[in-house]
């Protein structure tokens, strides 16, 4: 009962207990006499008196015990929690199969889907004949993956053994020595690939090149060596592992330096570095294809999913060059630039009828298969990028445009002078003379500036340009070279001086492909052929490729064109003691000397000499230009040798038959 005292409690403890008690009740100390029947009167209670018993005193005990809760409220408590638990697992298992299933799956997927990339096969670039210039051999890149060589193969998870440790340590050495034998250097060479650790982390890497564009053979003795493995510690080991491989193909140019102007190269990172290598880039290189398989902690799922999108390999080009006549022609202009000390040398070989360039050779070059070796001037192609004056060969287009004005025929009688004012000043011939009367095909088999100053002025300077232009000069020839120039011509509200000189090759500038092109279409009778170096192609299976077709087009009439071949055939007849003339064929040509002009200054020459045979139905057009010439300055002393060496080799090789009629010796001056 709560008045009862507690056993345990001594006397003082239970006289302190109810002491406490009764203060805290009556707010006073309790007297001493016996409660059993006492009685009181209860202040502030009424009139009335009533018995009263005083609370029994609580133990202190008793005091801090808690109270007992309803047991059907706890219970409603926990079954709501449980419920609200399984909604929200409910909850979560729905979204995960329900909403979300896909991209987990997918995730999933992910995680256990390897994907790689597959290397198409790059086109080749053969020459007319078929012969290859440019093709891809097989080579590999190879890669470590430190993660593997770490544990020689063993699954990290796993507790290495004796063996497999000692295996393990040795692994990175015994690696690296085989990669020396087989790929060159020393094997400290390799110890940094084989031990790599993932960026800033101490996780070891899973992918570091070693060496890109190994033979493939080189690789398949390499991986020979790995899989005989050797001793570890005492222990055998059977295989090194950690090393594999990606397709990463070697593009090789089987003939060296004949035509790598025009073919271009590789760079060692696998981009194009010039030629047609790098203008046809993207069609040559294919497309990548794409394999996708299931992977496991033990590598590929032999029957896991898998897909699978195949390379397309790329397009191959014939170009319309003559890998022989190539050959020929770098190896005439190499020894003329040496002979001559000149700079550099170009030479070119074209079909007048059709416009395709048989040889297109600059001097100096270099070797595709070398690049390293070859400074950076060399890698360009010169006929195509370097613009300059082109001398009295430009007086082959001046008498063209006059002769389709009807202005000029071939026996047009012209009085020279020994000079000639234009600009301030005088226009001059390389060789003295007083006044002279000449006809037109004089003016041409002389050369004469003075001359050609005179005719050019019964011209417009409108039409003048028109069919300048229309010879291609002013824009690039659009044959499919980079870095081709569109060399310079003048507008036509140009000074009369500038006329003046254009009529004789000087105040505008040209490239060896534009002037070829443009000589080219007056030999065609007047049609201009836009030149083209690529001839055919084929796509990845064989397939034939539609190429862009540019058309031809009439620059100036048949009988005009006609005229000029005339006064061209004097300057082979009638000019040089017959010593321009060749074997067996009738041959028209132009020679041209210009000073080239630097910051106001005359710092050297351009010397060229354009042949075209037969005279009778032209098929052949050889021009050659020598820059900066030391030993001789004359393109018709010092170019025409190569036009004549290479004409000779050209007429027979294409089946040109040889002429059946004399050449022509017609009249120069008429008093």
């Amino acid at each position: 009962m709560a008045g009862r005292n507690d056993p345990h409690e001594s006397g003082s403890q239970r006289h302190r207990t109810r002491a406490a008690s009764t203060g805290a009740s009556s707010g006073r100390t309790s007297s001493s006499r016996p409660r059993t029947g006492s009685s009181t009167r209860s202040r502030g209670a009424g009139t009335g008196t009533r018995p009263t018993r005083r609370p029994a005193p609580r133990s202190r005990r008793s005091r801090h015990r808690f109270p007992v809760g309803n047991s059907g409220r706890r219970l409603r408590i926990l079954v709501g929690l449980v419920t609200m638990a399984l909604v929200l697992l409910l909850g979560r298992a729905f979204q995960l199969q329900a909403l979300d299933s896909q991209s987990y799956a997918a995730a999933a997927a992910r995680q256990m889907t390897r994907t790689q990339e597959l290397q198409p096969v790059r086109g080749e670039i053969l020459d007319r004949n078929g012969k290859v210039l440019a093709m891809s051999e097989p080579a590999v890149r190879v890669i470590a993956d430190p993660s593997i060589i770490a544990t020689n193969g063993i699954d990290p998870r796993l507790t290495l053994t004796a063996s497999e440790q000692a295996a393990a340590n040795a692994a990175p050495q015994a690696i690296a020595t085989i990669l020396a034998k087989y790929l060159g250097g020393s094997p400290s060479d390799y110890i940094k690939y084989l031990t790599a650790k993932q960026a800033n982390s101490n996780a070891w890497s899973m992918y570091q090149v070693v060496k890109a564009q190994v033979p493939a053979w080189t690789y398949v003795q390499l991986t020979k060596a790995l899989a005989a493995g050797g001793e570890a510690d005492g222990h055998k080991v059977g295989a090194w592992y950690g090393i594999y491989k990606e397709d990463d193909p070697i593009r090789v140019y089987p003939s060296g330096p004949v035509a790598s102007n025009i073919v271009g190269f590789m760079r060692a990172n696998g981009k194009p570095g010039g030629g047609l290598e790098y203008t046809l880039n993207s069609s040559l290189a294919g497309v990548p294809g794409r394999e996708s398989y299931e992977v496991a902690a033990y590598g590929r799922i032999p029957l896991g999913n898998s897909t699978l999108t195949p390379a397309v390999n790329g397009t191959s080009y014939t170009l319309t060059i003559d890998s022989e006549m190539q050959l020929l022609a770098q190896n005439a202009i190499s020894s003329q630039v040496k002979a001559t000390g000149s700079n550099s040398g170009t030479a070119i070989v074209m079909n007048v009828k059709t416009g395709e360039v048989l040889a297109m050779a600059t001097s100096p070059g270099y070797d595709p298969n070398n690049i390293t070796a070859a400074t950076l001037g060399d890698l360009g192609d010169l006929a195509v990028t370097t613009p300059y004056e082109p001398g009295s060969v430009e007086k082959v287009l001046t008498m063209a445009t006059l002769a389709d004005q009807g202005l000029v025929t071939a026996n047009t009688h012209v009085v020279v002078p020994s000079r000639i004012a234009s600009g301030g000043g005088y226009i001059h011939d390389v060789f003295a003379h007083g006044t002279m009367y000449m006809t037109a095909r004089g003016i041409v088999a002389e050369s004469s500036n003075i001359g050609m100053t005179e005719l050019s002025r019964t011209m417009s300077k409108q039409s003048f340009i028109d069919h300048l232009q229309s010879f291609g000069l002013g824009q690039p020839t659009g044959i499919g070279l980079p870095g081709e120039s569109g060399g310079s011509l003048p507008s036509a509200n140009m000074p009369d001086y500038t006329r003046d000189q254009i009529s004789f090759g000087q105040g505008l500038s040209v490239t060896a492909i534009q002037m070829a092109s443009a000589v080219a279409a007056v030999a065609n009778g007047g049609v201009y052929n836009p030149p083209t170096i690529i001839k055919s192609a084929v796509d990845g299976k064989g397939n034939p490729v539609a190429l862009p077709q540019r058309q031809p087009h009439r620059v100036v009439s048949a009988a005009a064109a006609s005229q000029v071949l005339d006064m061209m055939e004097a300057v082979i007849t009638q000019i040089g003691g017959g010593t321009r003339e060749i074997p067996n064929y009738r041959m028209l040509g132009k020679s041209g000397t210009a000073e080239i002009a630097s910051d106001g200054a005359k710092n050297g020459y351009t010397a060229s000499f354009v042949g075209v045979a037969p005279a009778e139905n032209p098929q052949i057009l050889v021009y050659v230009v020598l820059q900066h010439p030391i030993h001789g300055t004359e393109g018709g002393v010092i170019a025409v040798p190569v036009v004549q060496q290479l004409m000779q080799l050209a007429l027979p090789r294409y089946g040109v038959p040889p002429s059946t009629t004399p050449p022509r010796k017609e009249q120069l001056f008429y008093k």
